[in-house]
């Protein structure tokens, strides 16, 4: 199970810091807009101009690097962990469940749930 478990890790780290880079730097394709005056619309207009996102998208990129090293994999997950849940109640709440199922968040939801079950012995201490 150790092998499976870093290489989820590494998966989910890398992620992450593919995601949050591409904030500061894009590189990949852009996604379309939500339509303007939509609670997505709104909701990300928030978080744009006030730098909340920038702020967000690097503890993306340093829990995905502390989650990809094996002795700080449980501070990574406890940094990425808020950050999988905020992003699974956007596409519940926000969008209406639209995106909810799309393969990238169901990858990382999964790999986070498996990384965390595999690792739950070291992630329990650091909690308790």
């Amino acid at each position: 199970m150790k092998p499976a478990s870093h290489a989820a890790a590494a998966l989910l780290g890398l992620a992450f810091i593919t995601f949050g880079t591409n904030f500061f730097f894009p590189f990949l394709p852009a996604q379309e807009s939500p339509p303007p005056g939509s609670p997505p619309a709104l909701f990300m207009g928030a978080l744009y101009p006030t730098g909340y996102l920038g702020f967000v998208k690097a503890l993306e990129i340093l829990g995905g690097l502390l989650t990809a090293i094996p002795r700080t994999r449980s501070l990574g997950l406890l940094i990425l962990g808020p950050i999988i849940v905020n992003i699974l109640c956007f596409h519940s709440f926000l969008t209406g469940g639209v995106g909810l199922f799309s393969p990238p968040i169901i990858v990382i939801a999964g790999l986070a749930a498996f990384v965390l079950f595999t690792e739950r012995k070291r992630f329990a201490a650091l909690i308790a």
